[in-house]
């Protein structure tokens, strides 16, 4: 059996058992690939038989539109590579592409797939300081980007080629040259699958940024898990609200929509807009729809009954999913939201597939491809511990490694297993709960707190738009749970404020999770957006005995009268 036959067998066999996790867990393997190259050998082979089709469909939030079959998309990725090739990218190069939700970046990503490069992908939210590191760790030799970021690459010009897309710019190539190339690309030569595809700058919540590689299959082959959790058919018109320069948009907005020959469509949008949103998935009959819970969150502010939309599959992914949310979505529009896990390292490993049962707070059961294990602190298997992968059965959806010294690679694989820094803990159905960062839980009064059931808790409130939990020294207790909140519009950082929402969680936690402080404020974040508990655990276990409380900050003791 041939690598396409391979390939299309095991992602097959993941459609005749959509809906039978158990039996679709037991029956995969991963297609065993020699020499494979995904765009040339899997996108411009559906290409052939889907020609037609859309398979990319960008909307604006100004109206403008851009549509490209998988014929054209063949075609033009063709003629990309080959002025790339031209222009001097070889296999094994590394080229750094930076650019927003906009069509070439969906015909570059083919292009340099088929030349063999290695893509390392980034934000345009992304600083100078930023570039320069991702320039420097990354070995870059070539990077791709749009008029409004060349200013960030203004350095000394030696050591790699600049590419620009949609104008001229001094002292850059523009790849509108790329109309006149040819339409048919040749490869220089065959294409290994364990050859190296993408290196990934992680978000970088707890360290700096580590340098993840994935192959060409370990991304593209490894997310048929992801596709089978999402629950993607053929024909699908599949949107995902996720940030290009990030892992989730590979997973999403690539692989797995056109692992399973569906459409992906991008709502290319400045300024997130939730009512927008809503009126195009609606409009567009979009049918699986994955985002973030920071973006459900918003979306379930609005009257979600006032849109008749035609979707089948509701996914959350980025961050755990508070039940909240999920149960009001199932009361507007009688959708259950799957959540899932997985990290930059991997492709999807843990989710609620389509047909699971889902258990309120629950990430889901391993999907097909992987086997999951917790580790206690001393390296045994555990019902609570954390979420590791046994590397004598390594699954094709994991990393090769990291590609720096900084990363801590040896940390991660150690005792036999790679190691993914997040606790969970397991029922005996199987299901996973996420406990938090290794680096977040925490103990207080020796009980051990996992910060997201607390912020669980206080999201719930009206008054909470954001919330992260910490431990804040007690010289009791050594340590008590506190909360860094982010008010709702219209709510004022009042001890009043403060009062309701502590006595608000006490009513809905046990005695020793209760939160027993807060201050408001706002939360530092990645570049991606994700909470950096880091910072706040540090600033605050940096507090000298007796220091002054910050401006926004109230203890329990504050109101101790109103709680007799």
């Amino acid at each position: 059996m041939g690598p396409i036959d391979s390939f299309q067998a095991a992602r097959d066999l993941l459609f005749e058992h959509r809906g039978d996790h158990e039996r679709a867990k037991a029956q995969f393997r991963w297609p065993e690939l020699g020499e494979f190259n995904w765009a040339l050998d899997w996108f411009d082979h559906v290409a052939d038989s889907r020609s037609d089709q859309t398979a990319l469909w960008v909307v604006g939030t100004d109206g403008h539109e851009t549509k490209r079959t998988f014929s054209e998309l063949t075609i033009r990725s063709n003629q990309v590579a080959n002025f790339l090739r031209e222009s001097g990218v070889r296999r094994g190069d590394r080229v750094l592409v930076m650019l927003g939700n906009v069509a070439p970046l969906w015909e570059i990503m083919l292009a340099l797939t088929k030349l063999g490069a290695v893509v390392i992908p980034a934000t345009t939210l992304l600083g100078t300081d930023d570039v320069a590191d991702r320039l420097e760790r990354g070995d870059v030799r070539h990077v791709i980007t749009d008029v409004t970021q060349t200013d960030k690459f203004s350095g000394p010009s030696a050591g790699f080629q600049r590419i620009v897309v949609d104008a001229e710019a001094a002292g850059w190539t523009t790849l509108a040259h790329a109309d006149d190339a040819p339409v048919v690309f040749e490869p220089t030569g065959p294409t290994q699958a364990s050859d190296p595809l993408f290196l990934y700058f992680t978000s970088g919540t707890t360290s700096k940024p580590k340098l993840v590689e994935h192959t060409h299959a370990s991304y593209p082959v490894g997310h048929l898990s992801t596709m089978y959790w999402i629950g993607l058919q053929p024909g699908d018109i599949h949107l995902n609200v996720s940030s290009p320069g990030w892992a989730k948009h590979a997973w999403s907005n690539f692989f797995a929509p056109w692992n399973a020959e569906a459409t992906a469509l991008v709502f290319n949008f400045a300024r997130f807009d939730a009512a927008a949103l809503l009126d195009v998935l609606a409009r567009c009959e979009v049918t699986t729809f994955c985002a973030p819970p920071t973006v459900w969150r918003m979306l379930i502010q609005q009257d979600l009954n006032r849109w008749d939309t035609s979707l089948r599959e509701v996914i959350g992914a980025g961050e755990p999913l508070n039940p909240e949310v999920i149960e009001q979505v199932r009361r507007s529009w009688g959708l259950t939201i799957r959540d899932g896990y997985g990290q930059t390292e991997t492709t999807a490993l843990v989710g609620n597939s389509p047909g699971m049962v889902v258990k309120p707070g629950s990430m889901g059961r391993p999907l097909p491809g992987y086997d999951v294990v917790l580790l206690d602190p001393d390296g045994n298997p555990a019902a609570e511990g954390e979420v590791a992968l046994d590397l004598t059965e390594r699954p094709l959806g994991l990393m090769t490694g990291y590609q720096d010294a900084e990363s801590g690679s040896a940390d991660a694989a150690a005792g036999g297993y790679y190691r993914t820094g997040d606790v969970a803990s397991r029922d005996a159905d199987g299901y996973l709960t996420y406990v938090g960062r290794a680096d977040d839980v925490f103990k207080a009064s020796d009980y051990r707190i996992s910060p997201f059931e607390l912020e669980s808790v206080l999201i719930e409130h009206e008054a909470v738009a954001e919330a992260a939990v910490v431990p804040s020294p007690d010289a009791l207790r050594l340590a008590v749970p506190k909360a860094f909140v982010v008010l709702a519009e219209g709510h004022p950082a009042t001890a009043d404020t403060a009062e309701a929402i502590l006595s608000f969680c006490r009513k809905r936690l046990a005695a020793f999770k209760r939160i027993r402080r807060v201050e408001f404020g706002e939360l530092p974040k990645t570049i991606s957006g994700k909470i950096r508990r880091v910072e706040l655990r540090t600033a605050e276990l940096d507090r000298g005995p007796g220091e002054a409380r910050r401006p926004g900050e109230y203890w329990e003791e504050d109101f101790v009268d109103s709680r007799r």
